[in-house]
């Protein structure tokens, strides 16, 4: 359902979050691996994507990323209890769809936790914060605190996790005693930052990765802002039916936790350490409200 003020911009199909739908459907489909099948056929499988940077991305043909860098810890992990990793890149649009199919154990990318998510995956402890963060044009002084984003236009991804947490942002406002402007939707980021840098939006809302990133590589154009939601997560995602495989996968998150390999590699990749992530495991809608302070 779209929001009540929000415009479409330039199409409707959307790319990264709205694959639900036909996860749903794949995940009645399939039987899915536990460690049991995994352990019994020698390996597991991960699926990752290679155009989200700083997650996972391409440099002169070969992966980079943070994901490519722990891949050779999980691989070790792994090794520990006789269990090759095997590695799939996929195009996102796809790949939490054959994650639900049963034909990859897990998804090894920077996936949001979400509410519809959570209906067809558990999410391991997660490895980084998504919290919701506002992105201006550099030296835009007229955009500081919530109060001066009302009113304002706000270019934000389609079928998003991003648009689906905006009410929270409304009520920030509303304590402010304003009301949110209008809210453009884009197929992807790259165009509404297209638009932010024209002038044709005053911000964009993105998750806090995503937009120390931008800011990294265009610090020319772009200024962070604020928060404008409650705590998020980037986890990896796996079947509900593979409560084995997620012990697994919550077991390694506690050995590069407590060594300190997460917080490097989080510094190197994502600009910042975050000390005060959960440490369990994400499974229900109720658990991940309480988490993100949504209740």
């Amino acid at each position: 359902m779209q929001h009540p003020k929000t415009m479409p911009a330039l199409s409707s199909r959307f790319l990264r979050h709205l694959v639900i739908a036909g996860t749903v459907l794949a995940g009645t489909m399939s039987a899915h691996a536990d460690m049991a099948d995994i352990k019994s056929r020698g390996y597991m499988t991960v699926a990752t994507e290679d155009d989200y940077a700083p997650f996972n991305f391409i440099v002169d043909g070969q992966p980079d990323g943070f994901h490519k860098d722990l891949l050779e810890d999980l691989k070790a992990y792994a090794a520990t209890q006789s269990i090759e990793v095997r590695q799939e890149i996929l195009p996102w649009t796809g790949l939490l769809a054959s994650v639900s199919s049963g034909q990859y154990d897990m998804a090894f990318t920077g996936a949001l936790v979400t509410d519809d998510r959570l209906r067809v995956f558990n999410f391991a402890p997660p490895f980084a914060s998504a919290q919701h963060f506002y992105v201006k044009r550099l030296g835009d002084d007229r955009l500081s605190d919530i109060a001066s984003l009302c009113g304002k236009t706000v270019g934000v991804q389609a079928g998003s996790a991003l648009l689906a947490r905006l009410p929270e942002l409304e009520d920030m406002m509303t304590e402010q005693g304003c009301a949110i402007g209008d809210v453009v939707e884009y197929q992807s980021y790259p165009e509404a930052y297209a638009d932010l840098a024209n002038q044709r939006l005053d911000y964009v809302i993105n998750a806090l990765i995503s937009i120390n990133d931008l800011v990294k590589n265009r610090g020319d154009v772009f200024e962070k802002g604020i928060a404008v939601s409650g705590a998020g997560f980037a986890g990896w995602p796996m079947s509900k039916q593979s409560p084995e495989l997620l012990e697994f996968a919550t077991g390694f998150m506690t050995q590069i936790r407590d060594s300190g390999r997460l917080a490097e590699l989080q510094t190197k990749w994502f600009g910042e350490a975050f000390p005060d992530l959960p440490t369990v495991p994400i499974q229900e809608v109720d658990q991940f409200h309480e988490l993100a302070g949504m209740n």
